[in-house]
């Protein structure tokens, strides 16, 4: 007996995967090359160069976690926190929790910043932690919560925490690329994110990139790091260039694939590109408000690349957003914890940040409704 699958052809416009340019799947479909071939080599470091300037950083220990964005964010941790350290870890959705259990994990002791879902954390917030915590060897915050759709200011709050001699961890999963987001400017002494969402390239890595302070970090600590996949300090020496020493095997297609959808990015230009997620955004905005939606999360706040919204008044969310699906081919995604049965989730990131796509998903809802 075999097995014949065929995906069916979904608009994507749920909390990722986006759709994918058929640039960046046609370059995933090319033939394997191995690893350590020094062509792969080469284009690793044209993939570490392309990170660094959407990111906007000169951070050497810039790459590319074989694993998705989850593993970014473990990634960060386990290399910057070893047991009995003290850290401060705002939550204010789904993201943020995972961060604590991570943290925990490490033997570290959290100081946990608790704020309601859709909101952002205050500097206030931070400040009275460390009255109780003068000195956490780092501070972790969401700056794109993607079950909520909140984006979290950060300049006053990494002031605030190199002020303490801390690091600040910072989680970009659903931000790179589709809104402003500059780690040298900010003083982001540690980043993650994932490929699949406004990057539009498949699921499956993590960009990571690290400051020279939270090198030192990892240089000077006393215990192993306690994931031998995610140690940096084996890691870093396999994107080193064209010596680099063998690590694992790395996931050919899918850096193929990635190596595309940065280029992609490039030739659109950052700033154009952020500006394109937030003129959908408003489109998409002003569509859903005369449908009867309403927002999370307060306008100054909003995330423009998912948008999570309470839906019109004795609507079920489930059966709409099956019937979406079923009947449209539309993907949208569904509420996360606090948030599950309550509202939508509706991403506009990369390729499928188009007002086409705001005209398909509205089209639809005025049939249904």
């Amino acid at each position: 007996m075999t097995y014949r699958f065929n995906p069916p052809h979904r608009v994507l416009m749920g909390p990722g995967p986006s759709d994918a340019h058929p640039r960046v799947l046609k370059a995933m479909s090319s033939p394997l090359i191995g690893h350590l071939d020094p062509e792969f080599v080469r284009m690793m470091d044209e993939v570490k160069s392309m990170v660094q300037q959407t990111l906007l950083t000169k951070n050497n220990l810039t790459f590319v976690v074989s694993a998705p964005g989850s593993a970014g964010m473990e990634t960060c941790l386990v290399n910057l926190l070893e047991p009995g350290d003290e850290c401060i870890i705002c939550v204010n959705g789904v993201f943020g929790g995972r961060m604590v259990d991570i943290a925990e994990r490490c033997g570290a002791k959290v100081h946990r910043i608790d704020t309601d879902w859709g909101k952002v954390t205050e500097v206030s917030q931070i400040k009275k932690v460390l009255d109780v915590c003068p000195k956490p060897k780092l501070v972790a915050i969401v700056h794109a919560e993607t079950s909520t759709g909140a984006m979290q200011p950060l300049q006053e709050i990494s002031d605030l925490v190199h002020n303490a001699g801390s690091l600040l961890v910072v989680d970009a999963v659903t931000s790179y690329t589709g809104a402003p987001l500059k780690v040298d400017e900010w003083g982001i002494d540690a980043i993650y994110s994932g490929s699949q969402k406004c990057l539009s390239a498949p699921p499956g890595l993590s960009p990571v990139s690290l400051s020279e302070a939270a090198v030192k970090v990892l240089d000077n600590r006393k215990t192993k790091v306690q994931s031998w996949f995610l140690d940096l300090t084996m890691v870093k020496n396999y994107w080193a260039g064209a010596k680099r020493a063998y690590h694992h095997t790395g996931p050919v297609s899918a850096i193929f694939a990635l190596h595309e959808a940065l280029n992609i990015v490039l030739e659109e230009g950052l700033e154009e590109r952020w500006a394109r997620h937030e003129v959908v955004h408003n489109y998409l905005k002003m569509k859903l408000e005369a449908l009867g939606f309403k927002f999370v999360v307060d306008e100054q706040h909003r995330l423009p690349n998912l948008n999570a919204v309470y839906l019109p008044e004795g609507v079920d969310e489930a059966a709409l957003r099956t019937r979406l699906l079923n009947d449209y081919n539309i993907e949208v995604g569904g509420g996360l914890g606090v948030f599950a049965g309550k509202i939508w989730r509706i991403g506009i990131m990369g390729e499928s940040c188009t007002k086409n796509h705001v005209n398909m998903l509205v089209g639809a809802l005025e049939e249904m409704l």
